[in-house]
């Protein structure tokens, strides 16, 4: 891989905002009586026999250890005294669309990143702003006078600090870091804060006595790329403070699926049970990568005379849990797969995507 240089662009005002506990926040702002109680949006474990996973909680929820993708079940077990809403997506999305509304006030460079949250580029705005702090102010008193909910928002020259800026003073804060505070700032930040550092690369890094930001300087960039391949260069520049990626718009993805051809046909259970874990692992990276969750899994079959099946099952929730996609997968395969054919293709795409709200 060829090794480019350090090239930092510091021209960009970007905006980060996050909107603070958002489904929880709505239902309290839509029941006055749940303020300051532990709200859990998921449904009751006591009601669904302990199924169902954590979409988002209240502050109050999260003083117990109770945080999002928790099974209900455990989240009833540290929050006895939780108030479990089951939610009400089609609400979501509408307060969604109207804090939407509100940044394309200030510019209509906005990538939006889930339900509630968004880069927005006001280098260039529509109020010829020349502060981006002012911008980031103003978008957050919008959305407390119209929609009666909070926001935070982190100010920077690139979307990664300004992300991480956002995370800083949770809930209803402002966080700015300037070209000259960056290095100082991501020194003290540990590795699993970096964006798109996920839990295995952080073992990856923990097993190279890298913890922090700093710890990630004394690391050279070709021993980063030799680990991490084309994560790893980008990671070498976030260390510093480089990330030139542009604020996108872009269309809405539909589906996210892989599947694989095999020269030697599958025959054995546990051939196809194996294969599936990999496309079933395949599949949640694109998801987060994408920053999605799906509720419809598609199973496609594809045996050694070429005809090909293709089997769904809608989830009650949407999900990007990897367990819940392979035992789904599986399910569907052992009801319709016939291994006596000979399997030459196996694929797991998921479709009805919604956009993934981390908390």
């Amino acid at each position: 891989m060829l090794i480019f240089p350090l090239i930092n662009d510091t021209s960009r005002k970007i905006i980060h905002i996050d909107m603070d506990a958002f489904f929880a926040a709505i239902e309290v702002r839509d029941n006055p009586d749940l303020k300051g109680k532990p709200v859990i949006i998921a449904k009751d474990p006591r009601q669904s026999g302990g199924r169902g996973v954590v979409a988002t909680c209240s502050y109050e929820a999260r003083a117990f250890g109770v945080h999002s993708a928790m099974s209900s079940k455990e989240a009833y077990e540290r929050c006895p005294q939780g108030i479990f809403i089951s939610g009400n997506y089609d609400k979501y999305q509408e307060v969604g669309r109207q804090v939407r509304e509100i940044f394309h006030r200030y510019t209509d460079l906005v990538e939006p990143m889930s339900i509630d949250e968004a880069y927005l580029d006001v280098t260039e705005n529509k109020l010829g702003i020349v502060s981006a702090v002012k911008i980031a102010k103003l978008i957050q008193y919008d959305i407390w006078q119209e929609l009666g909910l909070t926001a935070s928002a982190g100010v920077s020259y690139n979307k990664f600090l300004a992300k991480i800026a956002s995370d800083m003073e949770k809930p209803h804060g402002l966080t700015v870091i300037l070209p000259d505070q960056a290095i100082s700032v991501l020194s003290k930040l540990p590795v699993e804060k970096f964006y798109g550092v996920g839990k295995k690369s952080v073992q990856r890094l923990h097993d190279m006595g890298v913890y922090t930001g700093a710890d990630l300087l004394e690391i050279p960039e070709m021993t980063l790329i030799d680990l991490f391949g084309r994560f790893g260069y980008d990671l070498y520049r976030r260390a510093r403070g480089i990330s030139n990626s542009p604020v996108k718009t872009h269309r809405v993805r539909k589906s996210i699926g892989k599947e694989r051809t095999y020269s030697k046909l599958l025959y054995r259970t546990e051939d196809v049970q194996k294969e599936l874990a990999i496309l079933a692992e395949k599949v949640t990276n694109g998801l987060e990568k994408h920053r999605k969750v799906g509720k419809t899994i598609v199973v496609k079959v594809r045996y050694a005379d070429f005809t090909t099946l293709t089997k769904r099952r809608t989830l009650e929730f949407p999900t990007d849990e990897e367990k819940l996609i392979l035992r789904t997968a599986e399910d569907i395969f052992d009801a319709v797969g016939d291994l006596s054919k000979g399997i030459r293709l196996l694929g797991i795409t998921l479709t009805n995507l919604e956009e993934k709200l981390l908390k």
